[in-house]
């Protein structure tokens, strides 16, 4: 069986919710502490095993490429300055894996950024990861998702329980317990209203995706409002075909909101080793 290696990471969207800071700026490079939302989504990949991964970006997000290719001059400034350990961190993140990019010319979804670089995914199995969702796990989540993937050599997504009031946000599955943690999928819906939602898992956009899939994403139609959702092509998938959800076991940061980025920064600062005690010190003060 091919190993799972490959990952895309669809990250062309506009990021209205935070105008005005993302005018100029891509909503996946705002900081959670000290780095941006997407290096800890690549971080994670890395660590499941990915060694290739795909950007889908669009325009104003040249940011992106930038932080994770080399800065000569930053590197020169640093080494003249003795500041070995800031020269380690950033040569490191252009080392992380072989990044791609490709650019999505109207931002229709992140199934239409999937089908972006289908040329370079046909034949193998691969990874999907939002850019601005990010989970906190004792083991790497994704890395959890390829052994369900290789033990049943059929797609997988991860979900996870949500608040019914907060269920017409997300992609939602149906399904029966197979084990601890795992259903075999026999429905999926985009953003449900609270009765239409089969269960209360939510799509954490963490997928792992094969060739079949492909072709059952290219023949769904664009939702209204003109987008494709990778949910849409998973409604149609199990539909036919075999497929998982993976519950998570930890905590999921959806970046992609305010209130969520704000819960993430306040998670990740409580555990930096430069700032945790007086961070934790000043929360103290506002209770």
């Amino acid at each position: 069986m091919t190993k799972v290696t490959t990952a895309v990471i669809p990250a062309a969207g506009f990021g209205t919710r935070f105008l005005p800071a993302t005018k100029a700026q891509p909503k996946e490079m705002l900081t959670v502490v000290d780095k941006p939302v997407i290096q800890y989504v690549v971080e994670e990949a890395v660590a499941a095993g990915i060694t290739d991964i795909i950007i889908i970006t669009g325009q104003s997000k040249r940011a992106i490429e930038d932080h994770f290719d080399r800065n000569f001059e930053l590197e020169m400034r640093l080494n003249e300055q003795k500041k070995i350990t800031s020269l380690k961190e950033v040569r490191h993140i252009s080392k992380l894996a072989n990044f791609i990019y490709i650019r999505q010319k109207e931002p229709l979804g992140d199934g239409h950024a999937i089908l972006e670089a289908e040329s370079l995914l046909r034949g193998r199995p691969f990874a999907v990861l939002s850019g601005d969702d990010i989970v906190e796990s004792p083991r790497p989540l994704l890395k959890e998702m390829i052994e369900i993937f290789d033990e049943f050599n059929a797609p997988v997504v991860s979900v996870c329980p949500v608040a019914r009031r907060e269920i017409h946000r997300y992609g939602v599955i149906g399904g029966v317990k197979i084990r601890p943690r795992l259903y075999k999928l026999n429905s999926v819906i985009e953003k449900p209203n609270a009765r239409q939602a089969p269960s209360n898992l939510a799509i954490v956009v963490r997928y792992i995706l094969n060739t079949e899939f492909l072709d059952v994403l290219k023949r769904v139609p664009l939702r209204r409002g003109q987008e494709l959702r990778t949910a849409d092509g998973m409604a149609r998938y199990v539909a036919r075909h075999a497929a998982y959800g993976f519950v998570t076991n930890g905590t999921w940061h959806d970046c992609g909101s305010k209130l969520g980025l704000l819960k993430a920064s306040v998670a990740y600062g409580l555990k930096h080793s430069e700032i945790k005690r007086d961070f934790k010190n000043y929360l103290k003060t506002l209770s």
